[in-house]
C-alpha cells in the first residue's frame, strides 16, 4: 500500500486502543480577564498518537515541534535563558489544564499527504517517505508506521 491516506487510516485502526497525548497552542486571555492581569496559556486543542516525527489525529496529522511536560509555576534560578523560557512554557500548560507532568505538544504544524513535500513527508519513486532525523534520513512511510505502532503498543513483533 502506497497510498498516504490508506496508510494513516490503517494506522489510527491499529492505534484505536492506544492512549493519545494532547497538543496545545497558546491562547491569549480575553479583554476582561487582560485587564484583570489575566495571562496567556497553553490550552488543549487536540489529541494524537504521537509517532516519532508525526502526531497522528482523527482526520489531521501533524509533524512533532517541541515537547514539553507541565509543570506548576514556581521561581527557580535558572544560569540559562532557555531553561527560563521552558519552564514558563510549562507553566503556561498547566495554567491552560495539562495536568502536573503531562506531556504538552507545542509548535506542531499540520501536514499535507498528497502534497509531494510536507514537513517530515517527501515524496521519493513514487513512494512517501518519512525524514525521521535532523540529518535527512528517510524511510518509507508503512515501514516506519509499522515500527512506530509496535514502539507504542509495547510489542517487538
Amino acid at each position: 500500500m502506497t497510498d498516504p491516506t490508506a496508510l494513516i487510516d490503517d494506522a489510527r485502526a491499529r492505534l484505536a486502543e492506544v492512549p493519545r497525548v494532547r497538543l496545545g497552542a497558546v491562547r491569549e486571555p480575553g479583554r476582561i480577564r487582560r485587564v484583570l492581569g489575566g495571562r496567556p496559556v497553553l490550552a488543549p486543542v487536540a489529541e494524537a498518537w504521537h509517532l516519532g516525527v508525526l502526531l497522528v489525529g482523527d482526520d489531521t496529522v501533524w509533524g512533532t515541534g517541541d515537547i514539553l511536560r507541565s509543570a506548576a509555576e514556581v521561581r527557580r534560578g535558572y544560569t540559562a535563558e532557555s531553561q527560563r523560557e521552558r519552564a514558563a512554557l510549562a507553566a503556561m500548560a498547566f495554567r491552560g489544564g495539562f495536568a502536573e507532568g503531562e506531556t504538552c505538544h507545542i509548535a506542531w504544524a499540520p501536514l499535507d499527504l498528497e502534497a509531494a513535500d510536507s514537513g517530515p513527508l517527501v515524496r521519493r519513486d513514487g513512494r512517501v517517505m518519512v525524514r525521521w532525523s535532523p540529518a535527512g534520513f528517510l524511510a518509507p512511510l508503512d515501514e516506519y508506521l509499522d515500527e512506530r505502532i509496535r514502539l507504542v503498543r509495547g510489542r517487538a513483533d
